[in-house]
Parts: structure tokens; C-alpha cells; sequence
């Protein structure tokens, strides 16, 4: 089974902190110092939650709630963390996704979260009833960070953070 990243998103302190405590893994950021906290763990005494950002543990699959999907910009600060436990994408809000439709009768993922994808490489390949492969190309260089898949009709939607 293939490990899902995890997601935080910017929330009110009072979602995470209570009385001095962790309600809910969190991640806190204070004057450039990220303080990343299990539920249940004490507050460091230096995070002032007035000028402290607090972003709460998500369940990654509810990524595109905090995505404007006509506009593709990010609502809310965000990060998020890949299988390996290491690397790490910030999310800003107002950031601008390409948000791209895969859709045909058979589809086939070549690029996952995380995977970085060149402007004119695929990412994706579909295939006709008539058997054409039909391969996708990002219009610009960016990074998957996540691929929701539309239960009501089968396809995906490719969620691509590009870069400057």
C-alpha cells in the first residue's frame, strides 16, 4: 500500500492549542521557526499565539476544499508533506495551481504527487475507445500536489504548483 502524504492547513490557534496543549497534530510558525506538535504535547513557552500561524493536520484526500476551482488559487497557507517524511511543499494562499482534467476512456498516471513535471513531458495518457493514446503535457513547469479522482465520472483532475 502506497503511504499518502500528509496535509496541514492554516486554522484559528484555538483549533489547536488548549490551555496550554495540543488539541490536534499541528504545525506552528513563529517568527521563522516551525514547531511541528502531536496531540496531546505542551506549547513551547517562546510561541506567542497572537503572532504565531497554526496550521492543523488534514486528511490529505480533502485537498481541493482549500482550492478555488475556477480560479485554481489557493485558499488558505498550506503544507504539505510527502511519503518520504522529508520534503516538504509550501502552499501560500493566493498561490495559483493548474488545475488539469484527465478524462478518456482508459487513463493511465505517469506522474505522481510530488513528481516535478516539465512543460511538453506527460503526465498522463489516455486512451480512445478507438485505442489512441492521447499523452497530456503540462502548459509550464511545476510540481503534482495532488490528483483527485471524480468518483461520479470516472476521471482525474492533476492539481500542478508551477513554478516562476
Amino acid at each position: 500500500m502506497e503511504k499518502m502524504p500528509r496535509l496541514y492547513v492554516e486554522a484559528p490557534a484555538e483549533e489547536c492549542i488548549k490551555g496550554g496543549k495540543v488539541t490536534r497534530d499541528c504545525a506552528i510558525i513563529h517568527g521563522g521557526v516551525e514547531v511541528w506538535l502531536e496531540k496531546g504535547e505542551g506549547v513551547p513557552d517562546f510561541v506567542e499565539a497572537e503572532r504565531a500561524k497554526f496550521l492543523a493536520k488534514e486528511v490529505y484526500d480533502r485537498f481541493y476544499l482549500y482550492v478555488d476551482g475556477t480560479e485554481g488559487r489557493m485558499l488558505a497557507d498550506a503544507i504539505l508533506i510527502l511519503p518520504d517524511g522529508r520534503t516538504r511543499i509550501y502552499l501560500k494562499k493566493g498561490d495559483e495551481l493548474l488545475i488539469l482534467p484527465v478524462e478518456g476512456y482508459t487513463k493511465t498516471i505517469i506522474a505522481n504527487v510530488g513528481n516535478r513535471v516539465r512543460r511538453g513531458d506527460a503526465f498522463a495518457a489516455v486512451t480512445t475507445k478507438k485505442g489512441e493514446v492521447h499523452y497530456l503535457k503540462p502548459p509550464k513547469t511545476g510540481t503534482v500536489v495532488f490528483i483527485d479522482e471524480i468518483t461520479n465520472r470516472p476521471h482525474y483532475v492533476y492539481y500542478i504548483l508551477p513554478e516562476e
